[in-house]
């Protein structure tokens, strides 16, 4: 058996370890993703789905508020690129860079007359609704994110979503080709 020691080859492992497979990206166009690996856990996502200019996974926040917020997800056109949806992505992205992720996961954001809830905690033991709301959270990784919006086409080795709102990147090296710490960095 020979071991893939290439950047690939452990992007390949690490989603394999977080959703069960190994996350190669489908042949066609967008993901819907599937149930979580394990119960609750990461399912695969694509590249394809990432909005560059508004810095989400489209496919998976739209999801998640349809499940969610079905109300709210009509009213914010989610699934038309139009100036509704625009302001709804430019609102949630000024959230993020002025509070950041983990706090507008926590606390959600308000747009014009919509509350919306973002991400649903751990619940309590024996507390089923809040079991239930949890369980429709959306955890996906996404291997070669490409991130620039010109067609340099740069891209992180591997992104973990929660509800299509990046929260951790991982650009990985290989020492046995000589990449170090410095080249991550760069």
């Amino acid at each position: 058996m020979v071991t893939d020691t290439t950047e690939q080859g452990l992007e390949r492992l690490i989603c394999t370890a977080l959703a069960g497979h190994p996350c190669d990206p489908p042949p066609g166009g967008a993901a819907e993703s599937t149930a979580g690996h394990g119960g609750v856990g990461w399912s695969g996502g694509s590249h394809r789905d990432y909005d560059r200019e508004y810095c989400v996974d489209l496919v998976q926040l739209a999801a998640f508020l349809r499940a969610t917020q079905p109300e709210t997800a009509e009213a914010l056109a989610l699934d038309e690129d139009g100036p509704t949806r625009r302001k709804f992505l430019a609102r949630l992205q000024g959230e993020v860079s002025r509070r950041g992720t983990v706090d507008v996961l926590r606390r959600g954001i308000r747009h014009g007359a919509h509350d919306l809830d973002l991400f649903y905690g751990t619940p309590s033991p024996g507390n089923e609704q809040a079991r239930e709301r949890f369980e429709l959270n959306r955890f996906t990784v996404t291997r070669q994110l490409r991130y620039s919006r010109d067609e340099t086409q740069r891209a992180l080795d591997i992104a973990l979503f929660i509800n299509g709102l990046p929260v951790v990147t991982f650009e990985l090296k290989n020492n046995l080709t000589k990449q170090t710490v410095a080249d991550a960095v760069e």
